[in-house]
């Protein structure tokens, strides 16, 4: 899909929460993917989970919603980390400024009814063409290492991507900028991969699963089946023929 690529600076659309979490609600997998990765982090949580692995965001309209319906969340300080407190005037300084850094009090008290956006997408990010097109989700490549969906694709089920594409069509459709965003966030995740001489997959939103070049941006329909695994997860359940390579 084309966007307009004209941009409506500091232009924020109202945003209906409720509406957006209703419609975009459905699980990455059907496995419960946190039970699958806590087991290799030492805090025993999921990596997504810890405030140690990763500061979650939200948009400010959200953060409002949220603050007023649930007692789950509250804004980062950054001594959350009990063992790596830090000043979170740096990281706040490098966060956009329609989103809002937050803390949630933990697996154990999260109520999926008031999960962010952030959450509900994760491991994933609207992936944009340098020819500007939303075609699929590509994953947030530091989690490679740790993240149990990013070494079993494969399990990642089709209602969630039809859930995924369409509530980003209607963020993108209401708010250039934000497509923008995810534009320059694609670009940072091919220069990585062009680093490492690798090819990157995307969950296409055609229902295909396929693998980018980085610099020349072809794409090669793949078996999701055969995907590489990271991390503790090398050589759990892969096919018999192996798994593909992604050098080039």
């Amino acid at each position: 899909m084309h966007y307009n690529a004209v941009l409506m600076k500091n232009y924020v659309p109202v945003l209906d929460i409720p509406a957006l979490y209703k419609s975009f609600n459905e699980p990455v997998t059907r496995e419960d993917c946190g039970t699958m990765c806590s087991l290799h982090n030492p805090a025993g949580k999921p990596f997504c989970c810890d405030i140690c692995q990763a500061v979650p965001v939200a948009y400010r309209q959200e953060w409002d919603y949220l603050a007023s319906h649930s007692d789950m969340w509250h804004e980062w300080r950054g001594d959350e980390c009990a063992r790596e407190p830090v000043d979170p005037k740096y990281l706040q300084s490098e966060t956009p400024e329609h989103l809002k850094l937050l803390a949630c009090r933990g697996p154990v008290h999260c109520s999926r009814n008031f999960r962010a956006i952030s959450c509900r997408q994760f491991p994933f990010f609207p992936y944009v063409t340098s020819d500007d097109r939303f075609i699929g989700l590509a994953y947030y490549w530091d989690y490679e290492p740790v993240c149990w969906v990013i070494s079993h694709l494969d399990r990642v089920t089709p209602d969630f991507r039809r859930e995924f594409v369409a509530t980003f069509d209607g963020i993108f459709n209401m708010w250039p900028d934000e497509f923008e965003s995810y534009a320059v966030l694609s670009e940072e995740a091919r220069e990585f991969f062009n680093g490492k001489r690798r090819r990157f997959p995307v969950l296409h939103r055609n229902g295909g699963f396929y693998l980018v070049s980085p610099g020349s941006e072809r794409m090669e329909k793949k078996p999701v089946e055969k995907i590489n695994r990271f991390g503790p997860y090398k050589g759990q359940n892969l096919p018999i023929n192996g798994n593909f390579t992604d050098t080039y």
